[in-house]
């Protein structure tokens, strides 16, 4: 009885593991290359998989634009002694005659000790009239008083002076030395000295931006350009707000890579190759040097230009190939370009799937065995 319930038992503790392994399949990173080329939109599928060529890096070689607008370029410095609505300013008014306009017989001096700039910008003096005194320095403000008094009273002298208000001002937050509210004074009034009077950029250079917000006006440059390009030192305005920041950029390693993780970009542009240094480099056990593949969304314009296409509308999602093997492979990966939120992900070979699957036999083989050992 007991040697026919014994090839019976390894028979089924056999059948049982194949039929586990079969059903279940062996565990890996992700999909083959093949599963991914089945997967495109030439096998009726939802993604294009396109293989990397020069055309389709000049086409996809895409670095986002950051600038300021001819507005913030073209603006002309300012102080902070320059006045603005709400501003409350002292006027003295000397008259060169023995009854003056503005004070009493024998006094040549009048003093308006509080006169408010309204929300207009506008101030009144008496016999000199309404005047726009918001735009203007304290003696910019001096010499309109001083025109507009001269036809009433002969070489009137005014002084200006403000005595509440602050001027001029503008916040700095983020990466810098010292976060804060600081006037525009005379050697303050461009972004790079502002920069440098808040304590500096305390990020690596390579991924600071730099954001100014003018009223409904936002402007971003690369820290790097602000000193390669002089017209980016723009002239600052009252509340104008300056962000400091890193890079927010990142693209995710997955499969046969050293290391699966999200990677933030360490510099303005990277390419597929650093891309793949950064993460450790290909796993040699593992990886497939010809199933190297960038997954993105990307925008119309660009998609229709590496399909050669204009039938098709809206973001597409595309796979791009890259064969590390081929005479030109590492050139390709080199100038291939990646973008924000790509998917960088590497196959497993087949011979690598090869010794799984004889790997996961031999451990079947001894677990029947051993299954087999204990029905006996």
């Amino acid at each position: 009885m007991k040697s026919m319930a014994s090839p019976w038992a390894r028979f089924v503790a056999l059948f049982l593991v194949v039929t586990l392994v079969a059903t279940c399949g062996l565990p890996r990173t992700g999909p083959n290359r093949r599963e991914l080329f089945r997967g495109s939109v030439q096998n009726q599928g939802d993604a294009f998989v396109v293989t990397v060529n020069d055309r389709v890096i000049r086409a996809t070689s895409v670095v986002e634009a950051l600038g300021f607008s001819d507005s913030f370029i073209n603006a002309g410095q300012i102080g902070s002694d320059t006045i603005r609505p709400g501003d409350m300013l002292s006027l003295s008014i000397w008259e060169n005659v023995t009854d003056p306009l503005l004070g009493p017989t024998g006094t040549p001096r009048s003093e308006l000790a509080e006169v408010q700039v309204d929300g207009a910008g506008f101030i009144f003096i008496p016999y000199a009239g309404r005047i726009r005194a918001a735009g203007n320095t304290p003696d910019g403000l001096r010499q309109i008083i001083t025109r507009n008094l001269d036809e009433q009273t002969p070489d009137p002298q005014v002084i200006v002076r403000r005595v509440e208000g602050d001027g001029a001002t503008v916040s700095v937050v983020g990466a810098v030395g010292g976060q804060g509210v600081f006037p525009i004074e005379r050697p303050t009034r461009t972004l790079s000295a502002m920069l440098a009077n808040a304590g500096g950029v305390t990020i690596e250079p390579e991924i600071a931006q730099i954001t100014v917000v003018r009223g409904s006006h936002t402007g971003t440059i690369w820290f790097e350009d602000l000193y390669d390009n002089p017209e980016l030192d723009i002239a600052l305005r009252a509340n104008d707000r300056i962000l400091v920041e890193e890079d927010t950029r990142t693209f995710t390693a997955l499969g046969a890579t050293n290391a699966q993780t999200r990677v933030p970009f360490d510099s303005q542009t990277i390419s597929a190759i650093e891309a793949i240094a950064t993460v450790g480099g290909l796993n040699p056990s593992l990886a497939d040097p010809t199933g190297v593949f960038i997954l993105r969304n990307e925008p119309e314009a660009i998609a229709r230009q590496v399909l050669g296409r204009n039938d098709i509308s809206g973001t597409q999602r595309m796979i791009y190939v890259l064969d590390l093997t081929a005479p030109t492979g590492m050139f390709e990966a080199r100038d291939f370009v990646i973008r924000d939120e790509d998917t960088l992900y590497v196959t497993v070979a087949p011979f690598a799937q090869w010794n799984q699957v004889i790997g996961a036999l031999t451990g079947t083989l001894s677990t029947a065995g051993s299954i087999s050992s204990l029905a006996e």
